[in-house]
């Protein structure tokens, strides 16, 4: 990934004729003219030689350092490493400065900002040396402090930035910007500055492990065990020899037992769809990184990440779709190729708050197959996710509700009132939580390993024992 550069409007310089388009005289050049003319004026005003002989060396060095002038601006390019960087990893970009003139480039003054995401331990450059940053009120980090060093003709100069990837989502490296100096110090260039490159981080994925049981299998083939009678492999029992049976199913005992062929039945082997629902429509907590606490999005995106990982691994049908006002959604799909789509997916999750409800516009006419498994990842703050998941209950969907609203969120620590209500709104919350178990929607808090082994297990019993009518 390679940002391009480009050359913005410059900054004021000393007042004097521009050499070449993008360069400017430095003040000591200015400075050199200056003393050199007014050496010659006294000097000839006053009849004194020597002081015409002490304003030739200036006269000299400057028409030699000026003998040749740049005329192309430096080149700034920004690369950051595309492999597959995971939350805790460590990340590697590059700011490049090339020289595409023919004179050597005497000073190159680097500097790059970076997301505060992207904790960057160590940058290195060859011959260069990074600004301690003192005399300032707060010291800049490493990668935006600035490197000093030469470039020659026609090569350039890499500064090399390695460290750790702290959080999830699409993280800037850049911009970057190079001011190079030439002609001995005499003329300057104008910053030339880099786009940022973008770095994606994906979400650590938990471990996660789920029973076997699913709460229906729709599929043709896949791992779970139906009811229906097909090519599988648990033994459903033993029938007769029909037209169209395989060879290799004939059990021989039996058939000589009986005196007519009978082959072994089998149970088909079906694939389940999976839903996973995210809660976008509010945020809450405060997001540490990788090692730190986790808000409702870490918990969210991190949770996904892994309950798609399980059961595309198992070799089911598994499909995204935000509960927001941008409602995004993500076909169902089966293999790698589905987990590295619902990955990339994932890093544009974004909390959005709508003031109406959201419901017609997610679901809308596309609707959600009879079989599948929702599982709705939510923190329950706003009534509507709660109404959301009353309404696909009640139409027969098979609905799990995991909890992602951290355990450890501080009550608000304003005075007065602010406690209590506080405690209200937990409670108000708790009773909400019941009433959704009610309605028949299992609520669970996210913790990772075994979080809904249990909860699977029921809503798969549920789902198999027969319905009685109440008529």
């Amino acid at each position: 990934m390679v940002a391009p550069a480009v050359s913005p409007r410059g900054e004021s310089s000393p007042q004097g004729p521009e050499p070449a388009a993008g360069w400017a005289p430095t003040w000591a050049l200015g400075r050199a003219v200056l003393l050199t003319g007014l050496l010659l004026i006294a000097g000839v005003l006053l009849g004194r030689v020597d002081l015409v002989v002490l304003a030739a060396p200036f006269a000299i060095g400057t028409a030699y350092a000026l003998r040749r002038r740049p005329t192309a601006l430096p080149q700034v390019w920004i690369s950051a490493d595309e492999g597959h960087l995971v939350e805790g990893g460590e990340l590697t970009g590059t700011v490049t400065v090339g020289n595409p003139d023919l004179l050597d480039y005497d000073v190159a003054v680097i500097r790059s900002r970076v997301s505060p995401w992207l904790r960057i331990e160590r940058a290195t450059i060859a011959g260069a040396t990074a600004a301690s940053g003192a005399g300032s009120a707060a010291v800049p980090s490493v990668a935006e402090r600035p490197f000093v060093t030469a470039v020659p003709t026609a090569a350039a100069v890499d500064l090399e930035l390695t460290g750790t990837a702290l959080r999830w989502g699409r993280h800037p490296v850049g911009p970057a910007g190079a001011r190079v100096a030439a002609a001995q110090g005499l003329l300057v260039s104008r910053a030339v500055i880099a786009e940022p490159a973008r770095l994606r981080v994906y979400p650590k994925t938990e471990p996660f492990d789920a029973v076997e049981a699913m709460p229906r299998a729709a599929g043709l083939v896949g791992a779970h065990h139906s009811r229906r009678p097909g090519e599988g492999g648990e033994l459903a029992g033993v029938r007769v020899f029909a037209p169209g049976d395989r060879l290799r199913r004939i059990d021989w005992r039996v058939s000589l037992r009986a005196r007519q062929l009978h082959v072994a039945a089998t149970l088909s082997d079906r694939d389940a769809e999976v839903v996973v629902l995210l809660d976008v429509l509010a945020e809450a907590g405060r997001s540490g990184g990788v090692s730190g606490a986790a808000s409702v999005l870490d918990t969210t995106v991190r949770a996904a990440a892994a309950i798609a990982e399980h059961y595309l691994h198992r070799g089911d049908r598994v499909s995204m779709l935000e509960y927001g006002p941008a409602a995004r959604r993500l076909r169902p799909a089966t293999g790698r190729r589905q987990y590295l789509t619902v990955l990339e997916w994932l890093l544009e999750v974004r909390a959005e708050s709508s003031p109406h409800e959201p419901y017609d516009q997610v679901f809308g006419p596309q609707l959600l197959s009879a079989d599948a498994l929702v599982v709705v990842l939510t923190p329950l703050l706003d009534e509507r996710s709660a109404q959301m998941l009353a309404r696909l209950a009640r139409s027969g969907r098979f609905v799990v509700a995991v909890d992602t609203l951290p355990a450890d969120l501080a009550p608000p620590k304003d005075r007065g009132w602010a406690e209590v209500a506080y405690r209200l709104w937990r409670l108000d919350r708790d009773t909400m939580i019941g009433q959704l178990r009610e309605h028949g929607v299992p609520v669970v808090r996210w913790a990772g390993a075994g979080s809904l082994d249990e909860v699977l297990r029921d809503v798969a019993r549920l789902a198999t024992a027969p319905r009685v009518n109440n008529r």
